[in-house]
């Protein structure tokens, strides 16, 4: 089953990985831009150059500041802020990526998922001048149902153990090293977690229910903790992960 099915309020495991499993990332820009993505497109409102819109609402700023690419300020010519789903963390893979929704609006997740995924298979395709698709397919997605505690590790796969999995020596080292490596997740601009306790603001992310859960870093820190070196979260959360 590609998607589970779920309605409003129901909170979703997205993943969606490259055509034949190739990277969908070629450059550092390419992550930018699906972080940018994941910005501007979760919008009710769809501009017709949502992307050179944003791009031009921080024009005067990139004459004095070479990062201004990656600002997300939302451009002051578009409606209010309407958001299509709730992103309440993601990370992004070489060749695959991962985000946690809330349905907010019927129908909003499969929106968004569509945008997305012709969005960036658009910018990619004139970038690299090629033809076809750039993911495998349309997206999968898993509901978590019972537990809430199924929902916090599904939070902590999602934008922990993924960055532990690129750590340098692996998972293993990670682990072994779990404070060092902890660091070098909140540091990860392309993962949610330093977003989700306030080391960076992008707009994405929208922590709903996992705020009142985990208000301070270092609670959510020693869940994490517990969840990886107590516990086998790949085998509590099963084929909810996806993988």
């Amino acid at each position: 089953m590609r998607v589970e099915p779920f309605t409003v309020g129901d909170f979703v495991h997205v993943f969606n990985r490259g055509n034949r499993k190739m990277p969908i990332f070629r450059d550092i820009n390419d992550r930018w831009r699906l972080l940018k993505i994941f910005r501007f497109f979760n919008d009710e409102y769809s501009p017709p150059h949502p992307m050179r819109d944003a791009i031009l609402a921080t024009s005067d700023v990139a004459k004095m500041n070479p990062l201004a690419g990656k600002s997300f300020e939302w451009p002051k010519h578009w409606p209010p802020h309407k958001p299509l789903v709730k992103i309440l963390s993601y990370k992004l893979r070489e060749n695959h990526f991962h985000l946690l929704l809330k349905e907010i609006i019927k129908g909003g997740i499969s929106k968004f998922m569509k945008k997305l995924g012709d969005g960036y298979t658009k910018f990619s395709n004139i970038k690299y001048e090629e033809v076809g698709r750039v993911f495998q397919g349309s997206y999968k997605g898993r509901t978590p149902r019972g537990d809430i505690k199924n929902l916090h590790y599904l939070d902590a796969y999602t934008q922990v153990f993924n960055v532990f999995e690129e750590y340098p020596g692996g998972i293993e080292r990670a682990l072994a090293e779990f404070d060092d490596a902890f660091e070098f997740a909140l540091k990860d601009p392309f993962c949610s977690l330093g977003e989700s306790f306030g080391k960076r603001n992008f707009g994405i992310i929208d922590r709903d229910i996992l705020a009142e859960a985990f208000p301070f870093l270092e609670i959510y820190k020693e869940f994490v903790k517990d969840a990886l070196l107590v516990r086998n979260i790949r085998q509590i959360l099963g084929k909810l992960t996806l993988e």
